[in-house]
């Protein structure tokens, strides 16, 4: 008999598994530990020997349910679930670096990623460099002595994006170790692993949820790698995920795919009508192969408006946006770069990496694109000073 074939990934996030009885959907197994009926089955599994769940800081069925989709997604052998996307990257980079270890950073990293290598694991002894995405690419021995290169792509605020199969050829030959953030993407637009990067993150409050009623995070990638994050940093600094969020996250992957098209449809529309207005200087929103592997254009982007545009002025007038620092849910926000640069403190990412004031972030939910424009264009019109 032939191997069927590989499902679609828009079926395979339909057809996750269910519950019992016929129910569609996974049970929410909420409790904090699992008892044991006797003596030699508790010996069992402390030995080993099973894989019982013990305890939910560390094993739930309904948090395996949603890692176990999200392995399938990313097309890795394993996953692992968390609390927030920042314990998913505190936890996978403290799971591989020693003082003494250097990370290569993508420039315009999230600045929350940034304040953990600043103000944490540098004090700690890690060295970190930052490096536009094509030094990734021109330079193939900028990675010599790197323990861990740390990528977005696209990066944040300006997504800038990066030819990944390249990185992961250059990072194979210094024998450093690749994670990416891939929320932006998704695996309905890129798929990281299938290109040669080692460890996949995923900020799961974004589009993974959907709704934006859910804080999570998701690591995803070999057994061996996973299984050294689950061993080490999942138990031991516990930010484990709760069977409910991963319900929701199971219940956002499911329209996971159509809603992103959706997003893409949108941002297509935006792209084209911003590129002919003359408010707009520059459109930063990377469109399908640009680089390998990516095969969409999500619904977050930023743009860059004429000195003309008064920014607050333009921000107020807007009707169908929200002022928000999040982003990947169903409602359309806003997010101007000018108080993101008023942010006090050395460590403000959007300052050390030259981040122009005059750049606005959008995130295009799924409102009417016709509504969404109309309210962009009166609010362009209102903002010029």
């Amino acid at each position: 008999m032939h191997d069927p074939a590989p499902l679609d990934l828009a079926t395979l996030l339909a057809a996750v598994n269910g519950g019992p009885d016929g129910s569609v959907t996974p049970p929410i197994v909420q409790t904090s530990l699992f008892a044991f009926d006797n003596y030699q089955q508790f010996v069992d599994r402390m030995a080993g020997e099973t894989t019982q769940p013990v305890y939910s800081r560390v094993q739930n069925p309904t948090v395996a349910a949603f890692e176990n989709l999200m392995a399938q997604a990313e097309a890795g052998e394993a996953a692992v679930g968390f609390a927030s996307g920042m314990a998913a990257i505190s936890s996978t980079v403290l799971a591989f670096l020693r003082p003494g270890d250097r990370i290569a950073c993508i420039e315009h990293v999230y600045p929350d990623t940034y304040r953990l290598f600043e103000r944490m694991l540098r004090p700690f002894g890690v060295e970190i460099t930052y490096h536009p995405a094509e030094a990734f690419e021109r330079n193939a021995d900028l990675l010599a002595g790197v323990r861990m290169a740390y990528l977005e792509s696209p990066s944040s605020l300006v997504f800038k994006p990066i030819n990944l199969p390249l990185v992961a050829e250059h990072a194979r030959r210094h024998d450093a170790l690749t994670v990416i953030d891939n929320s932006w993407a998704t695996p309905v637009f890129q798929r990281p692993l299938t290109l040669g990067i080692d460890l996949v993150v995923h900020s799961a409050s974004k589009y993974i949820s959907g709704h934006s009623d859910t804080v999570a995070g998701v690591v995803a990638g070999s057994a061996a790698l996973i299984g050294r994050i689950r061993d080490l940093t999942l138990p031991l600094l516990g930010g484990k995920l709760a069977p409910f969020e991963a319900w929701l996250l199971i219940r956002g992957l499911r329209t996971l795919e159509v809603r992103m098209q959706r997003h893409q449809s949108t941002a297509d529309y935006f792209v084209t009508r911003l590129a002919a207005h003359p408010l707009v200087t520059a459109i930063h929103s990377p469109g399908p192969n640009s680089v390998p592997g990516l095969t969409g254009r999500a619904g977050l982007m930023s743009v860059e408006l004429d000195d003309r545009v008064d920014i607050p002025r333009f921000v107020d007038s807007l009707r169908h946006f929200r002022i928000g620092v999040s982003w990947g849910g169903f409602e359309s926000l806003v997010l101007p770069a000018q108080a993101t640069l008023s942010q006090q403190g050395k460590y403000n990412s959007a300052q050390r990496f030259g981040v122009s004031s005059r750049l606005v972030r959008f995130s295009l939910g799924l409102e009417s694109p016709t509504d969404l424009w109309a309210d962009m264009e009166a609010a362009l019109s209102k903002s010029v000073a």
